[in-house]
């Protein structure tokens, strides 16, 4: 692939003449129609169903389903029209995963995560070194480009979609390969949320270590919650500790990712040595947004009433719902199957062979750390 291609989308329309603004408005008209028909379906299904043999499923599918399939029956609809690459430019996927994330950090309260999660944050350390490490080594054997395997590795051992937005801005990575790697996700994410509350099922995991699999498992906090909901309330309240744990290592990532590629990765030979000043350029500024949104949060449900701090919670919650909605839509109307014939078979067997060492390990550190946590 051509190193001409731009990294964010904000470059990639400065460097590319042909959209107008009323391609751009009509994108985002389109992914703004289909999210609000999203939601119409994750409000109504399960009512719909509700008296039906597929109640339980219908009430168990959750928005990352409907926005995805909805996105993927735009993506083909666009196509045979011939106005999929028009209106291309407004399927800002970027930036509607950038609001989300930072607004879910309004929802993470640090303190809570601190004192009450230890076993979480143990977890959280101990996976991500692992499984991105296995990640990275594994994509070097296959020959893969080290901006992929950042944005592969980020992505399978953190929080999938997140992660690897937050990894391709410290690495400059393409946007291809930004909706490459946000592919991949979704394909190994929205079985899980069936097969792992099933399988803790099978192993009969006690309600902690079950959540805390399945937290640390399944790379997107919206799947997450689909099955912790799946494996039972408890389970559900676990596997949201052990996922905004590691959601808050996102930023720790990207640090030690920009330091890696400024002063190793693309410093050739007698180049001048990176300056601060190009560290930051590269630093994934909404990362900082997020971190902010986490201390706010948690300082805000300290001064506050109880009830009002979870009711204004809910609201922030909601409006994150949209933007991931958006978001997850979006990655349907650019997903690409050319784009997946032409990366190989090598990105596949090292993202899911990644997944499950994640699997393995995460279990063996689940069992280990939450078998008499409670909760």
């Amino acid at each position: 692939m051509s190193e001409a291609k731009t990294t964010t989308e904000t470059a990639a329309l400065q460097a590319n003449p042909r959209p107008t603004a009323t391609d751009i408005v009509a994108g985002i008209a389109l992914v703004l129609a289909l999210g609000a028909l999203t939601r119409f379906f994750d409000t109504h299904v399960p009512q719909w169903a509700a008296d039906t043999p597929v109640k339980r499923i219908a009430k168990s599918v959750e928005y990352p389903v409907y926005a995805i399939a909805i996105g993927l029956i735009g993506n083909v609809v666009l196509t045979r029209l011939g106005l999929r690459e028009r209106l291309s430019a407004g399927f800002r996927t970027e930036f509607f995963i950038k609001t989300g994330v930072v607004l879910l950090g309004a929802s993470i309260n640090l303190k809570i995560l601190v004192t009450a999660a230890a076993p979480a944050i143990v977890q959280a350390f101990a996976l991500i070194t692992i499984v991105f490490g296995f990640t990275w080594w594994f994509g070097g054997v296959l020959g893969l480009d080290d901006k992929l395997r950042a944005l592969l590795s980020s992505a399978v051992s953190i929080c999938g979609v997140s992660a690897a937005i937050a990894a391709a801005g410290a690495v400059q990575a393409r946007r291809e390969q930004i909706a490459y790697a946000a592919s991949l996700v979704i394909i190994f994410a929205l079985p899980s949320i069936f097969l792992l509350p099933w399988l803790a099922d099978v192993f009969g995991l006690s309600d902690a270590v079950a959540g805390a699999w399945i937290g640390g498992n399944i790379d997107t906090t919206a799947a997450v919650a689909a099955a912790g909901a799946l494996a039972g309330e408890e389970s559900l309240q676990i596997a949201t500790i052990v996922k905004t744990t590691q959601n808050a290592l996102i930023g720790l990532v990207a640090i030690a990712l920009t330091a890696w590629f400024a002063f190793r990765v693309d410093r050739t030979g007698a180049a001048a040595r990176p300056s601060l000043g190009e560290f930051w350029a590269r630093f994934p500024k909404f990362v900082l947004g997020f971190i902010a949104a986490s201390i706010i949060g948690t300082l805000y449900l300290q001064s506050v009433d109880k009830k009002v701090g979870a009711a204004h919670i809910a609201i922030i919650n909601d409006l994150r719902t949209w933007f991931l909605i958006l978001a997850f839509v979006s990655i349907g109307l650019e997903f690409s199957l050319r784009g997946l014939k032409e990366a190989g078979w090598r990105p596949i067997a090292v993202f899911g062979s990644a997944v499950l060492v994640n699997l393995v390990v995460g279990l063996g550190l689940s069992v280990l750390l939450f078998r008499d946590f409670a909760v």
